[in-house]
């Protein structure tokens, strides 16, 4: 059998991830014990959360220790089985991380059937991205029809699902990406009412003329210059559910004066502003709802999702400072071995 080719966190980055932080390795592929499943990696999903998992700090999970492989949702297909659960050929949702092979148990995989659905959703619009739009639109965003909600990498795999959800809500949604074929995209495809290139010399005044009744609800995936033109038309009551804040991530000192801290404060008191954090494994119990609800938006033609897949597990790192630096179209997986539901 070929060897289990795996990446391991070498040593912490400062800045950008690189080879040197990630180091590729060959080990011979583990076995399955009592119970167990070998699993057989198709797709490895890159997200943002998993570069603040390289970090050695507080956080709502542990930190990936050194010389272990990095973490990771999977597409994986089942190539031996000593479970009465999973059969050799079945396709599960697994935690493999970034490696070729894995060895699990049964409690911890979640069944694909690639009749309902392509797997590769399962990390996507029917998996983790799109149940952290679910929870932090429908828990924390509390959108109203008419109101006006803004979503930040509204061409990601989190944004393209928040702004449709807020779509079949009634609302006026308006994107930010950093290219103008993102936002024309989250237009044709995904029924935004307007979407706004952050890039722009004049982003501001644009975002302000596509918002003009001001902004009721900010999704929040990216922090730094959107974030800052955005808490200038928030309305009275705005509901900002905190994702992710992309454009710190890499940083390697604190940005330059004034501290906006003072006047962000009495920007929350005076609009009496909802800012909540929110981690969709809080969660869980909404799952079920979730997979219903998506599910049928998808069957119905409601809701509709990008995929950026890269070929060949050997180019994850480039794949992953691309997600980091805005380069990818939709939810982003690496192929790491052939799909035979794809036809």
């Amino acid at each position: 059998m070929e060897n289990n080719k795996r990446y391991i966190l070498a040593q912490r980055p400062v800045g950008m991830p690189d080879d040197t932080h990630l180091r590729l390795e060959e080990v011979p592929v583990p076995r399955p014990g009592a119970g167990e499943v070998l699993l057989k990696t198709i797709y490895l999903s890159l997200d943002p959360y998993m570069r603040g998992r390289m970090n050695d700090a507080a956080s709502y999970a542990r930190s990936v220790a050194i010389g272990e492989v990095m973490t990771g949702q999977t597409i994986s297909q089942v190539i031996a089985s000593n479970s009465a659960e999973f059969s050799e050929g079945d396709f599960v949702l697994s935690n493999n991380g970034w490696q070729t092979h894995a060895v699990a148990e049964p409690a911890s995989l979640y069944r694909l059937d690639p009749r309902q659905a392509p797997i590769s959703t399962g990390v996507g619009v029917l998996g983790m991205p799109g149940f952290t739009a679910y929870v932090g639109l429908r828990e924390f965003g509390k959108p109203k029809a008419g109101e006006t909600v803004v979503v930040s990498a509204a061409a990601g795999a989190v944004g393209q699902v928040v702004g449709q959800i807020a779509r079949l809500q009634g609302c006026r949604v308006v994107g930010v990406a950093g290219a103008d074929d993102k936002c024309d995209h989250v237009v044709k495809a995904y029924g935004f009412d307007a979407c706004v290139n952050y890039r722009s010399d004049d982003f501001e005044a644009q975002l302000r003329a596509a918002c003009p009744q001001g902004i009721d609800v900010y999704f929040e995936n990216v922090g730094g210059k959107v974030f800052d033109a955005v808490i200038k038309l928030v309305n009275d009551f705005a509901r900002i559910p905190v994702c992710g804040r992309i454009a710190h991530y890499n940083q390697t000192s604190l940005p330059e004066g004034p501290d906006r801290l003072i006047p962000l404060m009495g920007k929350i008191l005076v609009k009496r502003l909802m800012l909540r954090g929110f981690i969709q494994s809080d969660h869980l119990e909404l799952l079920a709802d979730f997979r219903r609800d998506m599910s049928q938006w998808i069957r119905d033609g409601k809701v509709h999702y990008q995929e950026d897949i890269v070929e060949g597990f050997e180019n994850t790192i480039g794949a992953f400072q691309g997600l980091l630096q805005g380069r990818n179209r939709g939810k982003l997986l690496v192929q790491v071995a052939a799909d035979p539901t794809r036809r």
